[in-house]
């Protein structure tokens, strides 16, 4: 049995408007193994993107636990959810938020170097995973010079320079052409299943839900498996 990797209990999420608390997440249950493809469909501002900061320690949770890696984010102080973070998380959004004044290769590199790896190795690490993702011919460029499916490739090794445990992917093709969009799932699923790392990937296409392994409903902050 693989090893789980995030683990959601009763997860809640209060938000503040006013004077009225709006609830988010309303007991969510959740967990994600090592390998695992997780496809997390429904409604905007029915809270998936809310769960996805809240699984990768980038907001808090009003009630409930998650762990990750074994970790509680609830007892770990904002240094700590840092490591962690670097550690065993990788991040991919509808946008790619590279850093525009560095080149594709130094992008990449970028968590090795937070990790004080020598900029030596973290280089050759980069350049490899732009080989992996068929841009090494790109390495110099920066974003503005890069195509937008570049861009998500780029954004896509960034994340998983570090061999994550578990790569988050909100709505990481909605911002592509039909085309780019089909490149980049096949990507991610080849190093998906390469590197053993889990995927959750929230996400409005059924054709992308489709091709994970399972696939569940957010509905007014109620999380439901597909049957």
């Amino acid at each position: 049995m693989s090893a789980v990797v995030i683990e959601a209990s009763a997860v809640k999420k209060v938000f503040r408007q006013g004077k009225i608390d709006v609830e988010v997440l309303k007991g969510v249950d959740f967990s994600v193994a090592a390998g695992e493809s997780h496809a997390i469909l429904g409604a905007s501002g029915a809270g998936k993107s809310t769960l996805m900061h809240l699984l990768g320690g980038l907001d808090h949770v009003t009630g409930g636990e998650i762990r990750v890696a074994g970790s509680s984010l609830v007892r770990l102080s904002e240094a700590a959810l840092g490591r962690l973070r670097n550690r065993h998380l990788g991040f991919i959004y509808q946008f790619h938020h590279l850093l525009p004044e560095f080149s594709a290769l130094e992008n990449i590199a970028m968590p090795l170097l937070i990790r004080r790896i020598s900029r030596r190795a973290a280089c050759d690490e980069a350049r490899d995973w732009l080989d992996k993702i068929g841009l090494v011919q790109r390495a110099d460029h920066k974003p503005g010079e890069l195509s937008g499916g570049e861009r998500q490739r780029v954004a896509l090794a960034r994340a998983l320079v570090t061999r994550p445990d578990c790569l988050l992917a909100d709505e990481p093709t909605g911002n592509l052409d039909q085309q780019t969009a089909a490149q980049m799932l096949e990507l991610m699923l080849g190093l998906n299943r390469e590197l053993n790392t889990a995927l959750v990937v929230v996400t409005h296409d059924l054709a992308i839900a489709a091709r994970m392994q399972c696939r569940w409903n957010m509905l007014d902050g109620v999380l439901t498996p597909e049957s």
